[in-house]
């Protein structure tokens, strides 16, 4: 069947799945979950055991799942964090579908968890295929707008080039930049590539990477938490849940490095 969704939206029982009365559960299955990776546990064993203990949903074990990681790895992801202020002469590398994805989610009121790395991150998912929603082209400008406060000399935008509409994407985003450019809006420096796995670019990226994908976050370089800085500096209505720092968040707890 065809996905008609017009919105990235969230799900219908995330207002349930993630009501008060269940995070302090969520929050506890995270840090055991976590405490069982940094002890050399697998990941589909030890989402079981914790996913099992709590009673856990297929949709909150995978925010389980998003949200933890070891106690080395959120000490090491912590240390190679940098500030977007402070790149200097480094480019910026985005992970586009990873971003993207992330504001159209909250800019449609969807869930935005924050994990223990303080990354937000999104439960949603575009299976091989990305569809175009009504958020999608706010969502570029938002972006747009937030970096075009910083003087980030070059931004390169990776979109994986075997997920179907990644050309029609990038089109889009071309577009976006021309009629911004129109506005006298200066965007210099985007180079917006399709590239087979946006994943391998980035962990040998020179520059900085802009990413919340934990394969990327344990094999990069430095790297900046985009994603949250632009929710907290400009979507103070946002939907975040923290299940990684905190118990609960009725707003955005994120870096405190924006402007």
């Amino acid at each position: 069947m065809p996905d008609k969704r017009a919105h990235r939206g969230r799900h219908p029982e995330d207002d349930k799945l993630f009501a008060t009365d269940r995070l302090f559960a969520l929050h506890t299955a995270v840090l055991e979950h976590s405490w069982l990776l940094s002890r050399g546990y697998a990941h589909v064993s030890a989402l079981k055991l914790v996913g099992d203990r709590h009673r856990l949903t297929a949709r909150q074990r995978t925010a389980v799942m998003r949200c933890a990681c070891t106690d080395a790895a959120a000490g090491d992801r912590q240390r190679r964090r940098v500030a977007l202020d402070a790149l200097g002469s480094r480019s910026l590398g985005v992970d586009g579908y990873n971003l993207l994805i992330t504001i159209e989610s909250d800019l449609s009121g969807g869930l935005i968890l924050v994990g223990r790395d303080g990354c937000y991150r999104d439960l949603a998912s575009i299976h091989g295929t990305y569809r175009k929603v009504e958020e999608t082209v706010p969502a570029i400008r938002l972006i747009a707008d937030y970096l075009a406060r910083f003087e980030v000399p070059h931004i390169d935008w990776y979109l994986d080039r075997p997920v179907s509409n990644s050309g029609r994407l990038k089109t889009i985003m071309a577009e976006v930049l021309e009629r911004r450019a129109v506005d006298g809006k200066s965007d210099a420096g985007w180079n917006i590539q399709l590239v087979a796995s946006p994943d391998a670019t980035l962990r040998a990226y020179p520059g900085v990477a802009a990413t919340s994908d934990s394969a990327v976050l344990d094999r990069c370089g430095q790297w900046v938490n985009l994603a949250a800085l632009i929710i907290d500096a400009l979507v103070p209505t946002a939907w975040t849940v923290d299940l990684g720092r905190n118990q609960t968040s009725s707003g955005s707890q994120g870096p405190t490095d924006a402007p």
